[in-house]
């Protein structure tokens, strides 16, 4: 089989990607070594450990390429607000989505229902669709890369977009590079219900071993479930992954401050080391790495598939710009266009990010002092706060068309 151009990863980045090229005249195949059905949806059933903090830039795309419909037809819980707070100090912050006259900040939404919105319309599109496609060898072909598949099926392409996660195969299999450290953080996932509603409220303290999140869950018009990713040392992870449900919500409970009240019942619980890495280049001839493929970060702020969204969306902007030239898609000056917009964007925010929790994690004096002095001070600056949701919101900055307001 031979396609113009092949993505290898049908998680939400991939198949946004591969949505923006549908109708471009592009032979596109998408591979994924899953079955990439859509799961029946059950508005009863519980909560997905995994969800996206989902911004407002990526909601209009998600809007633009038809599946936001489906994800709010199933479960999307808006939030307005955000609160963080130094959990040993007096530092604390608001921000509002009524500060920039938004109706909202954002949307908590689990992975899968993102995931089977864009593969119900994916199986609508013209996109060739390769299920239980286990990548296994790669390789250069002339100016074509070979893909052979577990299964022994091959594939020639000029151009390969690597959109397979953190452990990307076509990374490794490519011989791409990347600068990696360990947090020396485990990330404890899982959802809980609260004996107090979480008022649409995205709740964050920072601990003496980490930030804590909850973040708002709904159901049925129901505001006392959230989504918490509970950030600790590995030693503190693993005897919290060993408490009973009992004792980790009353553990849970007391890092929380008692926020929302009683943490009254927990669903399973999902333990992930947290790492973050960074792709020395996104491109090379004939390759395009994007999301997790690329970079990874702290899950402090939940801006991962936000990241990796706009990543498919600039790169098929300048997929879709040289196509109508006429240049070679392959090329590595049409590839590096995306690079250029998008790797000071990510590299920043990861830099940002890095120095929040470094800042948050020391127990020096001086540096307690200045986080809280520093909360505090923000917090009196309005202007400062609304620019800071602006940018969260994707109301400013160089956003792609598909999630331009």
């Amino acid at each position: 089989m031979r396609a113009d151009l092949l993505i290898v990863g049908a998680g939400m980045v991939g198949s946004a990607l591969a949505l923006a090229l549908r109708h471009s005249g592009l032979q596109v195949y998408l591979l994924d070594g899953g079955a990439l059905s859509v799961a029946p949806f059950s508005a009863a059933a519980r909560f997905e450990p995994r969800v996206s903090a989902l911004s407002a830039a990526s909601q209009r795309m998600l809007e633009r390429l038809g599946a936001w419909p489906g994800i709010a037809a199933r479960r999307a819980s808006p939030y307005t607000d955000m609160r963080v707070w130094d959990g040993t100090g007096t530092g604390q912050i608001h921000f509002s989505a009524a500060s920039v006259h938004a109706p909202v900040l954002g949307h908590i939404v689990e992975n899968r229902i993102v995931q089977d919105a864009l593969l119900e319309q994916l199986h609508d599109s013209d996109i060739n669709l390769l299920a239980n496609a286990r990548l296994e060898q790669l390789r250069h072909s002339g100016d074509d890369w070979l893909l052979t598949l577990a299964d022994g099926r091959r594939l020639r392409t000029p151009l390969v977009i690597a959109a397979d996660g953190a452990h990307s195969a076509v990374r490794r299999l490519a011989g791409s590079e990347t600068r990696e450290w360990d947090y020396l953080h485990h990330a404890i996932v899982t959802s809980v219900r609260c004996s107090q509603g979480h008022q649409r409220t995205a709740w964050q303290r920072f601990t003496d071993h980490g930030p804590l999140a909850f973040l708002p869950l709904e159901r049925d018009g129901a505001q006392d479930w959230c989504s918490i990713v509970w950030s600790t040392t590995p030693e503190e992870a693993q005897k919290a992954m060993a408490l009973d449900d009992q004792d980790f919500c009353k553990a849970l409970q007391a890092a929380f401050e008692g926020r929302l009240g009683q943490v009254l019942e927990a669903d399973p619980r999902v333990c992930v080391p947290l790492r973050q890495r960074h792709a020395k280049r996104y491109v090379e001839p004939g390759l395009a790495l994007i999301g997790d493929a690329a970079h990874t970060i702290h899950p402090l702020a939940g801006q991962g598939v936000n990241l990796g969204l706009l990543d498919a969306a600039v790169l098929a902007e300048e997929l879709l710009h040289a196509s109508a030239r006429g240049e070679r898609l392959a090329d590595l000056k049409v590839l590096s266009r995306y690079e250029r917009r998008r790797m000071p964007h990510n590299l920043a925010l990861m830099a940002a990010m890095e120095g929040f929790e470094r800042l948050f994690q020391s127990d020096r004096l001086a540096l307690r002092w200045l986080r809280n002095t520093g909360l505090k001070a923000v917090e009196g600056l309005p202007d400062a706060k609304a620019l800071f949701v602006r940018q969260a919101l994707g109301l400013s900055g160089d956003l792609p068309a598909l999630a331009r307001p």
